[in-house]
Parts: structure tokens; C-alpha cells; sequence
């Protein structure tokens, strides 16, 4: 193997196998020429091509630091919803519904998140400018994500707390157009049948697997919007987000 090569596959891997989480910085290029023993040029190489996969940002005159690895390409990225709210300059809130720690259901889709261990279990209400966004309905499993058990999630929206901690490597996004069931339509403060966006997905890290979100948008306030090019895989680079 290429020492440039070698450098790329060894950093690739601690920040996959969470040795180097989102945000931590890499050693500066003259160490890492003196740990491996090689030229500048060699560093460089390795680190254009973690840049290309997308693990690793290169900031001037800061570092270089962890992205958040995307080793797959998706069909849809995994949005910080707090994070284009605020970026429309309107105020986000995540006021939470229900919270436990409990054993995995009858459900396949649980018993395969859980693993052998527990879920956590977060259900909230997503916020902008005090009038409800979405409801979310989300199983984490507290296995592969221990730290999230004590979590303070009530000043940080689950969603936003995972993207920050958790790095991920593959996801799974499901659409399709439903009506709010009582339960659901009472939160959301709208009647019964209204018409919504609902959103699954399911995250891995490696083959574990991270987090189940169901998510319920009332549906004049979200959409998908997608750009289309040559280059992307799918034929589509899409991207999800709110109305204005």
C-alpha cells in the first residue's frame, strides 16, 4: 500500500470507529510528516483524499478537524432542523413530550436497533416561533449511544445532539404523505386527517446501527426540494428543508 494510502486508511478508520469524534482536531501536517516519516506532499495526498470522502474539513490558518463522515453517498441528507430554522433567522424551541429508557418491543425494526440492549425512547415537539413545526417520535439505541441516556436533551433537540456526538455513516430516508391520527393531530394543535410530510430514517455506524426517527410535518410548512446533476450518485443531489 502507498504510504499516502496508509495514512488516508489509519485516519479513516479512528474516525469512523469513533477513536476521533466530529470536531477533533488532526495533527498539524509537520507531525504527521514526522510520525509517518515521509514528505509534505505524501500528507497532502492523504488528507485531499479524507477531504474528498468527506471526513475531514481543512480550515486555513486553523487545522484540520473531523466532519461528519458521509462514507455513503444519500439520497437525502440528515438535516439539523434547529439549524435551518435559526439560519431563516426565526426561533427554534424542541419542547419534549416523553422521555424512558425501556426494552425493545415485538417489532423487528426495535429489536434490531436495540441489539441485545435497551432504547431510549424521546418523543417532542419541533417549534418555530412558538407554533408547532413537526412532532417526532424517536428510538436511539442506548448500546451503541450510552453517553445519550444522561443526555440533556431538553436544552438540546435530540436530532441536533446526535449529529454533534454520533457520527454516522449510512442512512435510510423513507417519505410518504399521511394523515395526523388523534394523538398526533392533538400535539400538532390541527384536525384529525390534516394532511402531513412523514419522514422515517434510520442511521448506522458501520453495521451498528444508530438511531429510528418518525417524524409528522404539517404539510404547508415542509417540503423536499432537490437539485438534479450528471455527477451525483442516484442522479440527484437532493435537499431537505422548510417552507419560508
Amino acid at each position: 500500500m502507498p504510504l499516502h494510502e496508509r495514512i488516508r486508511s489509519d485516519f479513516e478508520g479512528r474516525i469512523l470507529g469513533g477513536e476521533l469524534a466530529p470536531g477533533d482536531r488532526l495533527p498539524i501536517e509537520q507531525e504527521l510528516m514526522q510520525e509517518y516519516g515521509c514528505s509534505r506532499m505524501t500528507v497532502n495526498k492523504a488528507l485531499s483524499a479524507l477531504v474528498a470522502a468527506g471526513l475531514i474539513d481543512r480550515r486555513k490558518r486553523a487545522g484540520t478537524f473531523v466532519a461528519r463522515p458521509k462514507v455513503h453517498s444519500m439520497v437525502l441528507d440528515v438535516p439539523d432542523i434547529a439549524a435551518q430554522v435559526r439560519e431563516r433567522g426565526q426561533d427554534y424551541a424542541f419542547q419534549p413530550i416523553r422521555r424512558r429508557v425501556r426494552a425493545a418491543g415485538d417489532d423487528e425494526e426495535e429489536v434490531l436497533l436495540a441489539g441485545g440492549g435497551e432504547l431510549v425512547h424521546i418523543d417532542g415537539l419541533h417549534l418555530v416561533d412558538g407554533a408547532p413545526l413537526g412532532v417526532e417520535f424517536r428510538l436511539v439505541s442506548a448500546l451503541a449511544v450510552p453517553e445519550i441516556v444522561g443526555a440533556d436533551l431538553d436544552a438540546v433537540p435530540p436530532g441536533t445532539w446526535l449529529l454533534r456526538h454520533v457520527p454516522w455513516t449510512e442512512a435510510e430516508t423513507r417519505i410518504s404523505a399521511v394523515g395526523a391520527q388523534v394523538e398526533e393531530a392533538e400535539w400538532l394543535g390541527v384536525a384529525v386527517g390534516t394532511p402531513c410530510l412523514c419522514v422515517e430514517r434510520r442511521t448506522w455506524r458501520g453495521s451498528e446501527r444508530i438511531t429510528y426517527v418518525r417524524q409528522l410535518f404539517l404539510g404547508d410548512a415542509y417540503d423536499m426540494v432537490a437539485r438534479f446533476g450528471p455527477v451525483a450518485p442516484f442522479g440527484g443531489m437532493p435537499r431537505e428543508g422548510m417552507k419560508v
